[in-house]
């Protein structure tokens, strides 16, 4: 029987109401093949990473316990995302739906398709927030604790706007 990793995922959004790609993404990460969802932040506004002239970014995380290897887990996210009407024209740019597999266990990969840590990680404060919420303990490889991070990391315009519940 292949091993359970925990793996954690952050999900983000800025277009076609949010919030309910977000709720509804929840939901459907539960329904993902040999995978439970175990835990899920609160969600959270801020503003855009790369060009300003789009919305609000909604953001939130998840733990999953799965046996899905890494690459096969990263195909369902992207299922989803797809499912989502999800679009890769511009780095950085608008979005439905954007899930990024940021850790796996506590395995570094780095694949042409997929980089665990995700790079990044440790310094984008609507990833570290939110993750937080659901694994205050948590050690990111390569970069320390996620306390640490934390402490590095100031939280800027992040906001919270939904608890989990």
């Amino acid at each position: 029987m292949p091993e359970r990793v925990l793996a954690y995922v952050g999900l983000g959004s800025n277009l076609q109401t949010p919030e309910q790609q977000l709720r509804q993404a929840l939901d459907e990460l539960a329904r993902i093949p040999r995978t439970r969802l175990v835990a899920q932040s609160g969600l959270y506004r801020n503003p855009p990473m790369g060009p300003v002239a789009q919305p609000d970014f909604v953001n939130a995380a998840a733990a999953l316990e799965t046996q899905l290897p890494a690459l096969e887990l990263l195909d369902e996210l992207q299922a989803i995302e797809q499912a989502h009407g999800r679009v890769r024209i511009e780095r950085w740019g608008p979005r439905t739906l954007d899930l990024d597999l940021l850790l796996y266990g506590d395995h570094s990969i780095e694949e042409p398709r997929l980089r665990v840590p995700h790079p990044g990680l440790h310094e984008r404060p609507f990833v570290l927030y939110p993750l937080a919420e659901i694994a205050p303990e948590l050690t990111l490889p390569g970069h320390g604790t996620l306390s640490g991070c934390l402490a590095r990391c100031s939280p800027g315009s992040l906001e919270r706007i939904e608890s989990h519940g």
